[in-house]
Formats: C-alpha cells, sequence, structure tokens
C-alpha cells in the first residue's frame, strides 16, 4: 500500500486524470515549489515508473500549468518557473514532515531529510507492538486488554475502549472508556505493556465517545501577550493574533495539555512570573468544569 506523503487539494483542471498520476504531479509540484528543480529521475525513484511515464507526467505537468515549471538544459531538470503559483493547495504540516523525515519509494518515509533540518528531542516513543493493537480497536471499536502502570495505582491489569489518539506535545495517549474505573480517561501509549484487542466483547453505548462529555465539549480560549512581556506585537506576530488575541477552541479533555505546553499563565490576574510565560488566558472563566484545567499553569490560584 502506498501512503502518500503529500496532503494535497488537486485542481479542477486535473481532476479527471487518475489518482496515481494526480499523486505524481502533485510531487513534481512539491519538489519545484519547495527544492527548486526535479529531475526525471526523482520521480522515477519515488513512484517506480518508467523512464516514459515521467515523461509524459512532466508534458501533462507543462501543459496544464505552463508558467509554473522551466526546463534547464544545462542540468537536465526542471525548474520553478518565473511566474509560478501554486496549482495543488499544500498542507504545512504535511510538507514539513515531509521535508524533516523525506520519504522514499512507495511513500515510505526514510528518514533522511530532504534539506537540513533539527527536531525536537522525543524523550519516548510507542513501540509499534503497543500502537498497532490500540489503533485497530480505535479504527474497528473494540476493548482492549492491557497492563498500565499509573502514578496512583502502579501496574494494573485494565480494559480500555479507545477511541481517540492525542499528542500533547510531549509524549502520544489515547482517550478511552476504563472499565476500572468506569469513567473516561487518558492513558500514555508508553506506559502499556501486552495490549491485545478483544473481538468478542462488545462496546457498551455509555463506552462509546458520544458518552464522554469532557471529550465532546467546545472550549473557546482567548490568549494574549502576557502583561510582564516588554513587547507583545511581537507575541501577536508569533502566533497570528488578530486584534491583539488568539481564539482557539479545543476539547475540554485537552485544553489542559495545550495550555500546559504553550506555557499560558491560567491566573486570574496574571500572577506567575517569569518571562517564560508568553501568554495570559485572559477568560479564564472558560475552563470552569473542565477536568484537563488542572495541568494547566495557575489554574489552582483561580480558586484562592
Amino acid at each position: 500500500m502506498r501512503i502518500n506523503p503529500i496532503s494535497v487539494i488537486y485542481p479542477e483542471s486535473v481532476q479527471n486524470l487518475s489518482q496515481t498520476q494526480l499523486e505524481r504531479l502533485a510531487y513534481i509540484e512539491f519538489r519545484l515549489l519547495f527544492l527548486g528543480e526535479i529531475g526525471r529521475q526523482d520521480l522515477m525513484q519515488r513512484f517506480g515508473v518508467a523512464p516514459a511515464v515521467a515523461t509524459r507526467d512532466f508534458a501533462q505537468y507543462r501543459e496544464a500549468f505552463p508558467n509554473n515549471i522551466s526546463f534547464n538544459g544545462k542540468t537536465k531538470s526542471y525548474v520553478l518557473g518565473h511566474e509560478f503559483s501554486p496549482a495543488f493547495k499544500h498542507f504545512p504540516d504535511q510538507v514539513l514532515t515531509a521535508l524533516a523525515h523525506g520519504f522514499g519509494d512507495g511513500g515510505v518515509y526514510t528518514g533522511s531529510s530532504l534539506v537540513p533540518c533539527e527536531l525536537p528531542f522525543v524523550p519516548s516513543r510507542p513501540t509499534i507492538d503497543i500502537l498497532a493493537p490500540i489503533s485497530r480497536a480505535i479504527h474497528q471499536q473494540k476493548i482492549v486488554s492491557l497492563n498500565y502502570t499509573s502514578h496512583t495505582s502502579g501496574l494494573t491489569k485494565r480494559e480500555i475502549a479507545p477511541f481517540a489518539l492525542v499528542n500533547d506535545g510531549l509524549r502520544w495517549h489515547v482517550r478511552a472508556y476504563d472499565r476500572k474505573s468506569n469513567e473516561f480517561r487518558d492513558f500514555v501509549l508508553t506506559r502499556m505493556e501486552e495490549a491485545t484487542v478483544i473481538h468478542e466483547s462488545a462496546l457498551q453505548k455509555h463506552e462509546l465517545p458520544s458518552a464522554d462529555i469532557q471529550w465532546n465539549r467546545i472550549v473557546e480560549l482567548d490568549l494574549v501577550p502576557h502583561p510582564n512581556q516588554d513587547h507583545p506585537e511581537i507575541i501577536e506576530g508569533d502566533y497570528g493574533m488578530i486584534a491583539g488575541v488568539l481564539h482557539i477552541k479545543i476539547r475540554a479533555s485537552i485544553a489542559g495539555y495545550v495550555l500546559r505546553q504553550l506555557i499560558v499563565d491560567c491566573s486570574p490576574m496574571h500572577r506567575l512570573k517569569g518571562k517564560e510565560f508568553r501568554l495570559w488566558l485572559q477568560n479564564h472563566l472558560s475552563l470552569y468544569g473542565v477536568f484537563s484545567a488542572r495541568l494547566a499553569p495557575g489554574y489552582e490560584n483561580m480558586l484562592d
């Protein structure tokens, strides 16, 4: 199965082409836009196509978008056109992933970046032996039996009904109904052992995602430059604020994780000191009844 690492929206002018050819045309544009050039060999190696197919693809792209591509006779490669305008809509997150990790034949990531790139240190990653059964259970709506280590209970046997993966910026966890505590909780993937999908056990109505109040509740947060910052205009630009406010709509179950990751001062009177607090939660009452808010910096001060 080929996995296409470039997420794009295809323009109407070429939507009559096959899906595989659309992917190759999108790849041509990707290389032109983000690397400035592409050769026939690049296309052949990426998709495993014959020289005649690659030649046809370049001709198809040039016919559809003539201003986007030029041929350099010296290097025998195609380069970015002087009047280039993206025909495909590329998504920044996927582009950054492709640039940072690269991809090889068949769309498999190679681990070799396309441009020099330094990535943040990730202290731990879930193993495939854990991630695979969890993702299967999410897709198939099944129960997972596993051993789980927590700070409060230590190592215990659990049966959970997972329904969504969540990344809090530092680690991956899964949102799931826990049959041990009879409530919806977050389970860190790296704390799991011996995960097995139980196909015989059907989900009950109260175990479905629709019953998770904190997951389904949407919280609206207004983040502004922290008053202790000397240059709020820089922070406004860094976070793409509009009229000095970054307005976020987010699930209540993950709001605390995001506020902690962004180091947002959530105290009512912006009492937290230190230049690391670049943002302040202006509408702190929006966290009322949000269970994950206990993770947010300064949240406990709201009750003083």
